[in-house]
């Protein structure tokens, strides 16, 4: 699994570092209802249309997380003894930055794939056929959106021989940011359909 320190990932995102400097971090999640290991793990504080992450930030604390990725650094935060906070502008672009970072220390084959149908049943169909012959790290689920892609690309780590990710877009600039942090070196388009189109002025447009 991946293995940085807080203060690592305050120089990949050029975020400022506040609190404890020496903290480990190898899982990431943004979820506060769904995290594997506390102890390692970093709570990436997501602003959304319906919910703000920053407001479960104790919360998370109280369930033993130390080490924050926050766009908001509220006066309250310093209660938290021992926790680090990387202070960043955009927590998702920092986030996936993080990911391009991490992909750019591998020089393994990696299978990226799109199009408006079929995604995640050909990358599974990939998996286990290429499972074979190779170690394979792929997108869990269909975690192929700009949150999804990074939390994906952050699993590869020194056993993997091969990888696969799953891109998906519903806005025009989306696959820009998606190439950055996959880095492909082989891709697949499955098709290029209607779904998703609200985005899109055509399907020209969508296909560019």
């Amino acid at each position: 699994m991946p293995k940085y320190t807080v203060s690592e990932i305050a120089h990949i995102v050029s975020g400022d570092l506040i609190g404890a400097t020496k903290a480990v971090v190898t899982s990431l999640f943004f979820d506060s209802r769904n995290f594997a290991d506390n102890r390692n793990s970093m709570f990436v504080a997501i602003k959304g249309e319906r919910h703000n992450g920053h407001d479960f930030i104790f919360k998370m604390y109280d369930e033993g997380i130390r080490s924050f990725l926050i766009s908001e650094l509220r006066p309250e935060y310093v209660k938290l003894k021992g926790a680090s906070f990387i202070a960043v502008s955009n927590s998702l672009e920092a986030l996936q930055a993080m990911a391009a970072h991490h992909r750019s220390k591998f020089k393994i084959p990696v299978v990226g794939i799109t199009g408006s149908n079929g995604k995640t049943i050909v990358k599974e169909w990939l998996s286990v056929s290429l499972s074979a012959r190779y170690n394979v790290v792929r997108s869990p689920k269909s975690f192929n959106s700009q949150l999804g892609v990074p939390l994906s690309v952050w699993m590869m780590n020194d056993a993997n021989t091969y990888a696969i990710f799953e891109a998906g877009i519903s806005l025009p600039g989306e696959m820009a940011n998606l190439e950055k942090i996959i880095q492909p070196t082989e891709g697949i388009i499955t098709n290029i359909g209607e779904a998703h189109q609200e985005g899109f002025k055509n399907i020209e447009k969508k296909l560019k």
